[in-house]
């Protein structure tokens, strides 16, 4: 007959890492070592599950980084929206724009890199130049200073379309201040050079 042996193992727990340990498992017998090779176990799957818990984007990502049928498919909604934007239909191409920008901005948290910067800061400018075009002058500024926020160089044309909006509100000590940070970061920039200049005679006219 079977016998069933129950063996009363006695445990501690670490108060700082809650690392569970037995001084039954110091032993060299082939008992001791297994029981060790469970702690251990069980230890690495608790740190584990505490790390899941305080840092759940800690979770790897899956082996694509980034989804390239969600990259195709901004790139398709941006050229559309150019397409109409040429034909001189802005509402459309604002629609689209809005449609790439929502489609960008959806990407999983591990794709929020460089990508989904260069992504949203080229269809916020877009959709600026289209609220210019209709004259939404507030639109455009605010689409536009978004633009910068998500590239800050290299970004000459979002950092100009803000300027002009605010030209064109007639916030001219704001676009004088806006353009003059555009040109330390962007250089000599022609069209920012320009610019700056228009809103100096306008401030010159006002004052006069």
């Amino acid at each position: 007959m079977d016998q069933t042996t129950f063996d009363f193992i006695p445990l501690s727990i670490d108060p700082q890492t809650k690392a569970i340990s037995s001084s039954s498992a110091s032993s060299s017998a082939p008992s001791s070592r297994a029981l060790a090779a469970e702690i251990a176990e069980l230890n690495n799957l608790s740190r584990a599950l505490v790390t899941l818990v305080e840092n759940p984007m800690g979770v790897p990502p899956p082996p694509i980084p980034v989804n390239p049928k969600r990259s195709a498919g901004v790139t398709k909604l941006r050229e559309a929206a150019n397409a109409e934007f040429r034909k001189g239909r802005y509402e459309e191409a604002g629609k689209l724009y809005t449609m790439g920008l929502q489609m960008a901005l959806s990407r999983p948290p591990w794709e929020r890199s460089q990508v989904v910067r260069d992504e949203v800061s080229n269809l916020f400018s877009n959709r600026a130049q289209t609220c210019m075009a209709l004259k939404r002058w507030a639109e455009g500024g605010v689409d536009a200073e978004a633009s910068v926020e998500a590239k800050r160089v290299g970004n000459a044309k979002a950092w100009w379309r803000r300027g002009r909006c605010l030209l064109e509100m007639g916030r001219l000590e704001e676009a004088r201040e806006w353009v003059g940070r555009a040109l330390e970061l962007e250089g000599e920039e022609g069209e920012l050079v320009v610019l700056l200049r228009d809103i100096e005679e306008r401030l010159r006219k006002e004052k006069a």
